[in-house]
């Protein structure tokens, strides 16, 4: 869509009382406005398909027609950015619709908006306007397709938990990323081979609430063992750590033993998990064996820690524009000059896996 033009906004809610509040927030915004209302799946689809918005925010837990079926049926016959709305108590149904091709997520406290919510309104406004920002093939098709795999479970009850490795990584990997970057981590940690002599750090700007369920989720996806850090957790070979939403973390090295470390965040954290600040410290405590992976996402965050991992003498991947939902932030180092890589998702894989055979 032309960046001088309104966005105009389908609101999908069960709830006449949601509807009203989000649809609240667009009443006077200059850039926004709100071409319809639906209260089930079944008439979201009609109207999406008639009035064709550029952004839908949706709730999941509808009569008639759900918010997965809706998904399905939208992305196959119309790709539209959709923001979900969903209470703290729905996480796993929050990772399926971005499975299924939502562009991200609002986190709302319970069943209803209450008109005071002012977080909640800001992120929904916040991420409605995101959509100027997206890759211009997303409402054509541009919506990522999760690979399956029959290796892997989605079933937390299918496996019993595996161990941690102990063995020492040969290269740390640490990866930031914001919007789109859930379904990008979850492709990438599909794709990782369970010999990689890696270790993964991720930086996902996520609420903290949520982030504890995608690492399960990651788990349960990939051959990496991975899990929300905890403070000193040890890191080994295919092993992934996800950082705990309002908080950042750092790797060290001390006498060859890798540890994750969870810290609160200091007024110097400009994003919260730190891409920056999880990057500086993989540099510091590997130097040249240090990989950084700048994935989609607003903002800038990843280019201080892109320089200290060059100035290491590592490695700094970006995610291309190609496949970027919101070219931000992988943009924002490639501008610096501090990558020495631009990849497509599905190639990012593949260039890992080659560092350390």
């Amino acid at each position: 869509m032309a960046t001088d033009q309104k966005i105009r906004l389908l609101i999908v809610d069960d709830s006449a009382y949601n509807r009203r509040n989000i649809a609240d927030v667009f009443a006077e915004h200059p850039d926004v406005e709100v071409v319809g209302k639906a209260q089930d799946g079944e008439e979201a689809l009609r109207l999406a398909l008639t009035l064709k918005p550029d952004a839908i925010t949706l709730d999941l837990e509808m009569p008639r027609m759900d918010g997965f079926t809706f998904l399905r049926i939208l992305m196959a016959r119309q790709p539209t950015p959709v923001i979900v709305v969903s209470s703290y108590s729905q996480k796993e149904n929050v990772f399926k619709a971005l499975e299924l091709g939502a562009l991200d997520f609002v986190a709302k406290p319970d069943r209803q908006i209450a008109p005071d919510a002012t977080d909640v309104r800001e992120q929904i406004l916040q991420k409605v306007q995101l959509v100027k920002s997206l890759r211009p093939s997303f409402g054509a098709g541009g919506t990522r397709k999760l690979p399956t795999s029959s290796n892997f479970s989605l079933d937390p009850k299918s496996e019993p938990p595996r161990p941690l490795s102990v063995a020492p990584p040969r290269l740390i990997v640490a990866i930031a990323s914001s919007t789109g970057g859930p379904s990008a981590l979850l492709e990438i940690f599909a794709k990782i081979p369970k010999d990689t002599p890696a270790g993964f750090v991720v930086a996902q700007h996520m609420p903290d609430k949520f982030t504890r369920t995608f690492a399960e989720r990651l788990d349960r996806r990939s051959a990496v063992r991975t899990r929300e850090a905890e403070d000193g957790d040890l890191l080994g070979k295919a092993t992934g750590f996800v950082c705990p939403g309002r908080q950042c973390v750092e790797v060290s090295n001390k006498h060859g033993e890798f540890r994750v470390h969870v810290k609160a965040p200091t007024p110097d954290d400009r994003y919260v998990p730190s891409g920056d600040r999880l990057m500086k410290s993989v540099a510091a405590a590997v130097g040249s064996r240090s990989v950084g992976v700048v994935l989609t996402g607003m903002g800038d965050d990843g280019v201080d820690g892109a320089r200290a991992i060059r100035e290491a003498g590592g490695i700094v991947i970006c995610e291309s524009q190609e496949t970027a939902v919101v070219f931000g932030m992988p943009g924002a180092v490639i501008k610096a000059g501090l990558h020495t890589h631009v990849l497509s998702l599905p190639q990012i894989v593949d260039f890992i896996s080659t560092l350390a055979p």
